[in-house]
């Protein structure tokens, strides 16, 4: 029996879907909405409260049929603020690009406004000038390919992001850029109740539903508890994100709080460290954050990894290829489950990773554990 168990949450426990849909939301609002560049695109026109054939008519065109977000996925890219980041800059690099050939003099200004920095008000202004360098631009998803061909790490995106960007504005920090997405990602995902602000937003936190029976996953949960098993959760989610869903069906009890890390765990401590980033996985900062029940953050950047002895005593549960790396850094064993993005597909990629159990669905935890079946 394993000492401690860490567990991812979206694709373990929650559906990942309307974290998708966010997303997708998120990155056509930033290229076509007023409030951003504004631009035209073959989607449906934004809106603040699409319909749900729109939703998925905007997450079709923006991940290609979810192609992009399974390539992303592959090369370890978990959280849902780069997916937004990598997929605008591709696109909105595309249009400025298309505007050079036409308009220098537009380029030219665009680098004037971006002398100031990314911001929601600098995009609008470029968009302001790329509509009028470009008066028949519509966007038809293409651009990812064409900056990230051949790129197999995060590192890689980063890098070519970077370098497309420093062409317009080479003097602007690029984290900049990748606030501006996360704080409108979350505007879509918590919506107006949580955020405070009035976008018309009505949010999904109050729709999510779980990958198994809440109840079975509770009972599961409390037998690891009474055998003596610390419980501990690793999320891409921020807190509020991880807070409500887990409360509302039951789980959150089962966990030491000092042995839940989020997203907004991981942004702090990237901000109290910013030599350290990028701390999200595949780093595994918060599995070890998790493990060790230690918010200090200069403590655990010292710990030397992967960690000696303990792959026969913490078990690591996630989805993702980003959980699996992350877990070989950290030294722990690792149990794959089927129930993310790619469902059973994704069973030939864990076994080349060597996953040392591959699950489909958590609830078989049970009997890899040998723990009694509720009836």
């Amino acid at each position: 029996m394993f000492r401690t168990i860490l567990f991812d949450v979206d694709g373990v426990m929650l559906s990942e879907e309307r974290y998708f849909d966010a997303s997708a939301l998120t990155v056509h609002e930033l290229l076509t909405s007023q409030r951003f560049l504004g631009l035209s695109s073959v989607s449906p026109a934004f809106s603040p409260a699409p319909a749900e054939d729109a939703i998925r008519a905007i997450r079709r065109d923006v991940f290609r049929y979810d192609a992009v977000l399974e390539g992303l996925k592959n090369i370890g890219v978990n959280a849902n603020w780069d997916m937004v980041y990598f997929v605008f800059v591709a696109e909105w690099v595309a249009a400025l690009e298309r505007a050079r050939e036409a308009s220098e003099e537009a380029v030219d200004r665009a680098r004037s406004v971006l002398r100031e920095g990314f911001s929601e008000a600098s995009l609008r202004a470029i968009g302001g000038l790329l509509r009028e360098a470009l008066p028949g631009y519509v966007i038809a998803w293409k651009g990812y390919d064409a900056l990230y061909e051949g790129a197999s790490s995060r590192s890689d995106l980063m890098e070519r992001a970077r370098e497309a960007l420093a062409r317009y504005a080479p003097e602007a920090d690029a984290h900049a850029l990748w606030q501006v997405g996360q704080e409108t990602f979350q505007e879509w995902y918590l919506g107006d109740a949580y955020t405070g602000k009035e976008t018309g937003k009505a949010g999904f936190l109050t729709s999510e539903y779980p990958i198994v029976d809440p109840a079975a996953f509770a009972a599961l949960l409390a037998d690891l508890k009474a055998a003596g098993v610390t419980l501990g959760i690793a999320t891409g989610r921020p807190e509020i994100e991880t807070r409500v869903p887990l409360e509302h069906f039951g789980w959150l009890s089962y966990f030491d709080p000092a042995r839940v890390t989020n997203a907004s765990d991981v942004v702090a401590a990237e901000e109290r460290v910013p030599h350290a980033r990028p701390l999200s996985k595949p780093h595994p900062f918060s599995y070890l954050r998790s493990l060790m029940g230690e918010a200090d953050v200069e403590k655990l950047l010292t710990v030397e990894l992967p960690i000696p002895g303990i792959r026969g005593e913490v078990l690591v549960v996630g989805d993702s290829i980003a959980d699996k790396l992350a877990a070989d850094r950290l030294g722990a064993s690792f149990a794959a489950v089927l129930t993310g993005l790619e469902g059973q597909a994704a069973r030939p990629k864990f076994e080349r990773l060597g996953a040392d159990y591959i699950l489909n669905h958590v609830l078989e935890l049970r009997r890899v554990l040998s723990l009694a079946s509720v009836e």
